[in-house]
């Protein structure tokens, strides 16, 4: 037995034990989107004196990433709907690598480099927006059952956290090197997920659908009227998480350097340690759900509850390993979090509008990503104490909307929609 079957996804006969070499493949999407973007967080503080920028500007090389994939994602989720995933997802690694290039390039070759850094920045989240959110309905499609659709997005979520595990260290490093090298090896990865995805995954059956325009909204239109309650919650929940996510990272980033004079290697080192409880706490979730939507509502319910616990417990002390303890334990219940949320979609929606559904979402979780690193640069100036009030605040509500919005027990299946042609 191999030890991908020994993470246990059955025994080596099962659809997922054959098709681990396909769930690898796709893993590395997240994986190589995650690094795209997180790892320059580290890098901020150093690009901010070599570029002789603001934080708020520095922020913006996160923030204008995501703000295009928020609008582009829900057309990406349409055209994989229609066309198949595949096709959507292949372009888009390649537009991500062409994007990474110019800004990379503009980096090195140019005097005054930060609008083009920008703009490869722009078309790098041009990119992502067609290619990880259309990682969860091409999960939901490759398998019959839905506990091997959790395990695969337990996997999934644990690749994308792995990559923020890694994405300190190894953006740190890069740095370390040349200080634009990290925006340089974005073309590297989105190459190598390219060739694993066209080699290994296969389309699935029913990939391609005849969905028009109009009969997509109409059957969007179906679906929120039926289970508008949850689906607005599950939404909200994916933006305050990676709000809180990025806007903790962004925070401890900055910490670290002015305060601790911690920076390179060892500030990435640092920031890895929260993240790499997160990407524990993602794995074991997606292993323990199973398809118990019910699990799913709880897990994520008390990881959120965690979550805000934490960030108020940043008010008791400042002392470093105080800091650095209670952000992994805020880690541990975002990853906790995550793919429940990502499982209650994908286990809700047909196969013919998984993928419009699960792009919303994951325009949603762009949101909060974008908004995080520049909301908290402007809070920073102010204290830090109004930052973790906000911060607790979003627990809050993502908990309070969790407990009374999701309720699997009365839930059904979302309602059957028409795919045919207008």
């Amino acid at each position: 037995m191999t030890t991908f079957d020994k993470l246990e996804f059955g025994r080596s006969d099962s659809e997922l034990a054959e098709k681990k070499w396909a769930i690898v493949s796709i893993a590395s999407i997240p994986l190589i989107m995650t690094l795209g973007n997180s790892m320059l967080i580290p890098v901020l503080p150093l690009m901010e004196k070599k570029l002789d920028i603001t934080k708020l500007q520095s922020s913006l090389i996160i923030t204008v990433y995501s703000i295009v994939a928020i609008f582009l994602i829900p057309i990406a989720g349409f055209l994989s709907d229609k066309f198949g995933r595949k096709v959507i997802i292949i372009p888009s690694l390649i537009i991500t690598g062409i994007g990474g290039l110019i800004s990379g390039w503009a980096a090195w070759k140019m005097d005054s480099p930060y609008f083009m850094i920008l703009s490869g920045r722009i078309l790098q989240g041009v990119g992502a927006a067609g290619a990880f959110p259309i990682v969860l309905p091409l999960i939901g499609d490759m398998f019959k059952r839905d506990k091997d659709v959790s395990a695969t997005l337990g996997v999934v979520e644990t690749s994308n956290t792995f990559g923020k595990v890694m994405s300190p260290i190894l953006g740190s490093f890069l740095a370390g090197i040349f200080w634009f090298l990290p925006f340089l090896s974005i073309p590297v990865f989105s190459l190598i997920s390219v060739l694993l995805i066209m080699i290994l995954v296969k389309k699935p059956k029913g990939d391609q659908h005849k969905l028009s325009f109009g009969r997509f909204l109409k059957n969007i239109k179906i679906i929120f009227k039926e289970h508008w309650r949850w689906l607005t919650a599950v939404f909200i929940i994916g933006a305050i998480l990676m709000f809180v996510l990025f806007g903790m990272l962004f925070y401890l980033s900055s910490i670290l350097e002015d305060d601790y004079g911690f920076d390179g290697i060892k500030k990435g080192l640092l920031l890895a340690i929260p993240l790499a409880s997160l990407c524990i706490a993602s794995f074991t979730a997606g292993k323990w759900i199973k398809d118990s939507l019910s699990r799913m509502k709880w897990t994520s319910f008390f990881g959120m509850v965690l979550m805000g616990g934490m960030i108020i417990a940043v008010l008791l002390s400042k002392k470093f390993i105080f800091l650095i303890t209670i952000f992994s334990l805020c880690g541990i219940g975002i990853g906790a979090a995550l793919p429940c949320l990502d499982a209650i979609l994908t286990q809700s929606i047909e196969k013919e509008m998984r993928g419009t559904i699960t792009s919303i979402f994951s325009s949603m979780r762009f949101a909060g990503v974008a908004a995080g690193p520049p909301v908290i640069a402007i809070m920073m100036v102010q204290g830090s104490k109004s930052m973790i009030l906000l911060l607790a605040g979003l627990s809050a509500v993502s908990a309070i909307l969790a407990f009374m919005a999701i309720k699997p027990e009365k839930e059904k299946k979302a309602p059957r929609t028409n795919p045919a042609l207008e």
